[in-house]
């Protein structure tokens, strides 16, 4: 079998996914005349044509005007579903997806429209797909720690339905630090913590993700390389880190694919995984970066093995679960 046929039949989970960036320009403008709303862009390929980021922050402002399509539960839903089959066509059996309420919330957009939208969407998904999910709630790091702290009592209100809580939005200036309080309240309430860092924010900002907040995987994490005393730490300690290569590329964390450090992490021993991020928006989805990842960084068959199992053992999937399909990644790996 072929590369493409070989990497997408390794069974594979997505960690790194906003839901938000899975919204395609054909929906959104779908969604747009549903709502009578007028967007900045005429058509699908005029919205296309300024998919040409210099930065994060350029990014956001054209996804921040995306999401403003997202007005009820009907939409999430469709969103989420649409994501699904994309993600199930390329291997994925389990994915972990951030969403942000602040987003929409601060349109008026209920809270129980975006978290029932999407989880009702993930629970279809698994009957139908047989893609497991997890939920995770994230605060946007740009606005103060009150408006999080606001966020978490509103989103608690349907506790069942989300697992974790995430930190995402603008990183540079916007230390995790900033958000010990509330993180300390979601670890209270049984949610996982989880946080975005070392994307565009220095070493230290993963650092202190991990000695404040305490979460349990890095998203992003790629400049620890900048501190070899943290990446030894999170090898020494088996820290997941969530990279998504595409979008580094498309946001100018690296020049070019070729030269990403994902394979050098991975050959320093550090749990890796490959995800899509905001894959509408940076020109993949999750097999997309797997192959992209295999031709720029000459990846062998066992490496992208390495690299799914790597994702399967860094989900929050029971350890029964985990153990079949690492077993079904090794024979997949051995019969390619």
């Amino acid at each position: 079998m072929n590369l493409e046929q070989f990497a997408r039949g390794l069974p594979k989970a997505e960690l790194h996914l906003h839901i938000e960036g899975s919204l395609e320009p054909g929906l959104m403008f779908k969604l747009a005349k549903k709502h009578a709303l007028r967007l900045k862009y005429g058509s699908v390929d005029e919205l296309r044509k300024a998919y040409e980021f210099t930065d994060l922050q350029s990014f956001l402002d054209i996804y921040y005007e995306g999401a403003s399509v997202l007005r009820d539960a009907e939409d999430f839903h469709a969103l989420t579903a649409a994501y699904l089959k994309k993600a199930h066509a390329d291997g994925v059996v389990h994915t972990e997806i951030f969403c942000d309420p602040q987003t929409h919330t601060a349109r008026g957009v209920p809270m129980q429209a975006v978290i029932e939208g999407i989880a009702g969407a993930l629970e279809e998904g698994e009957a139908a797909l047989g893609v497991s999910s997890r939920l995770i709630v994230c605060f946007l790091r740009h606005l103060p720690e009150a408006d999080a702290l606001s966020t978490l009592d509103q989103a608690l209100e349907f506790r069942g339905l989300f697992h974790g809580v995430g930190l995402d939005s603008s990183e540079k200036g916007h230390p995790p630090s900033k958000f010990k309080r509330v993180f300390e309240r979601a670890r209270g309430q049984g949610l996982v913590p989880f946080a975005h860092a070392g994307e565009e924010g220095p070493p230290e900002y993963i650092e202190e993700a991990l000695d404040l907040l305490k979460v349990v995987r890095i998203d992003h994490g790629v400049r620890c390389e900048e501190k070899p005393a943290l990446v030894e730490r999170l090898r020494a300690q088996g820290v997941p880190l969530t990279v998504c290569p595409l979008s580094n590329v498309k946001l100018r964390v690296f020049n070019r694919l070729e030269d990403h450090n994902l394979k050098r992490l991975l050959d320093a021993g550090l749990c890796v995984t490959v995800n899509s991020d905001d894959p509408a928006y940076f020109g993949g989805y999750v097999l997309d970066n797997y192959l992209a990842c295999a031709a720029a960084l000459g990846l062998t068959r066992a490496e992208l093995a390495r690299l799914c199992a790597n994702s399967v053992s860094a989900s929050l999937l029971p350890s029964g679960r985990k153990a079949g399909l690492l077993e079904a990644i090794a024979r997949a790996a051995r019969d390619g």
